[in-house]
């Protein structure tokens, strides 16, 4: 069983703090064997994490966390940016086009852009796996909606941290039963299921944390937008 982290956030996300390299650092340092850099939108930094991960000791997996017209969508194990604004299936086709497989993370929380509330459960029901681990829920209930979707649908499980935040990385985890130790290794096991998952809440200091970070950044950036 391989640990990963599936969901978490670089400096190249509009709000996220850390580079590659500490959140590489972070994933080694608590003993993860394979991480996922999901940037906004983004590909450049989780591309340079996937050639860098083996360094660390780590398997390295491409993705990113788009933005479709119904939410947000995971994609991993891609190589190139996926289009931002395309409807929600045309985003699963447009990542298994690429050789991917599409993850839903906290679908059933409106609040942070989660699918549920705009397509069908049907719909839903056609993504590769879905997250019912999300460390950032405040309640838990979404995870536990989430979780009884997946299991009444028979649909892969898997955990992210969601972590905007280096010292986030790991608070939630995939473990994963892979026939090798490869990215297609352990993204052929999360879409067969063979998935346990584990994870924690995040301190509410650390969630501040991170909300006021992302703050910052936006703030920064704005003001830095107003002189180019």
């Amino acid at each position: 069983m391989l640990s990963v982290e599936l969901h978490c956030h670089s400096e190249l996300s509009f709000d996220g703090r850390d580079p590659v390299d500490l959140l590489l650092a972070q994933a080694e340092a608590v003993g993860l064997d394979a991480l996922a850099i999901t940037d906004h939108d983004e590909i450049d930094a989780s591309l340079a994490a996937a050639e860098r991960a083996a360094d660390y000791g780590l398997v390295g997996i491409p993705g990113s966390e788009v933005t479709s017209a119904a939410g947000h969508i995971l994609a991993l194990g891609i190589s190139e940016r996926v289009p931002a604004g395309l409807s929600f299936g045309e985003t699963l086709a447009a990542i298994r086009d690429q050789g991917g497989i599409a993850v839903v993370p906290h679908p059933f929380q409106r609040s942070r852009s989660g699918v549920a509330p705009h397509i069908t459960r049907a719909e839903l029901a056609t993504a590769d796996a879905i997250e019912i681990y999300n460390s950032r829920l405040l309640t838990g209930r979404s995870n536990r909606h989430a979780e009884r979707f997946a299991r009444a649908n028979d649909l892969p499980m898997t955990a992210g941290s969601d972590a905007h935040i280096a010292e986030m990385v790991g608070q939630a985890e995939t473990r994963v039963d892979a026939a090798e130790r490869t990215v297609s290794g352990v993204l052929d096991g999360v879409k067969a299921g063979r998935t346990e998952v584990i994870g924690k809440r995040t301190p509410w200091r650390i969630s501040l944390r991170q909300a006021s970070g992302g703050v910052k950044r936006r703030i920064r950036n704005r003001v830095a937008g107003l002189f180019e």
